[in-house]
């Protein structure tokens, strides 16, 4: 008896079968941390909540592979890593400018997918050696860092993809630009009042000197 027959024969009975267990893919051999963040990126601090991912585009010379580190309180891009290998020193690097840059508190969580570069024992320990937390979300799982897909949406519609680059050098400055002198300074979010990166946090700043004077 067919598939087929078994479920009309159930349907005309008004019988149907249980569903079986939900099947979570799950990596072998590779330690991960909890979920810190569970789709909830709202913050109200700078440093508390930092997501990160890659991307990658083609050009004539071939693949250009950018990491980037994203603070969820302004949606400025804290740290960022440009090179033609996707490894882990990539997604060092981009972490290390971000330490470098904003020195954050201890207890922060950076959080990413589960991308061999950032289950890497030298990106665990970079966040650890940093007094932070890691976190990362479902295998598979776009939604997990719906923030930072949104940043290379933008990214992908707004330079990427509105021409062919010839060499990795000339994309590589191109993402610089973006990243630096257009999102964090110039491109207004309405999630922010629409503010640019960079207004949020001087008005962040100003708040935080007013309440202590």
């Amino acid at each position: 008896m067919s598939g087929r027959t078994v479920w009309l024969l159930m349907s005309q009975a008004g019988i149907y079968g249980l569903p079986g267990p939900a099947r979570v893919k799950r990596l072998r051999g590779v330690v991960t941390a909890d979920d810190l963040v569970n789709r909830k990126f709202h913050r109200l601090r700078p440093n508390e909540l930092w997501v990160t991912d890659i991307t990658q585009h083609r050009t004539r010379e071939g693949w250009v592979y950018c990491a980037a580190v994203l603070d969820a309180y302004s949606r400025r891009i804290v740290g960022w890593s440009i090179d033609s290998e996707q490894d882990s020193t990539l997604v060092v690097n981009a972490l290390d400018m971000a330490i470098r840059n904003r020195r954050p508190e201890p207890g922060g969580i950076v959080h990413a997918d589960h991308g061999t570069q950032f289950t890497s024992w030298v990106f665990g320990e970079k966040i650890r050696s940093a007094g932070m937390l890691p976190s990362f979300g479902t295998v598979g799982d776009g939604l997990d860092n719906a923030m930072m897909e949104s940043f290379w949406s933008s990214m992908q519609i707004e330079l990427l993809n509105r021409r062919r680059w010839k060499t990795r050098v000339e994309l590589a400055n191109a993402i610089f630009e973006y990243i630096e002198i257009f999102h964090n300074r110039r491109r207004r979010h309405s999630a922010l009042g629409y503010r640019t990166p960079i207004e949020c946090e001087l008005l962040s700043e100003n708040d935080t000197i007013t309440a202590v004077s």
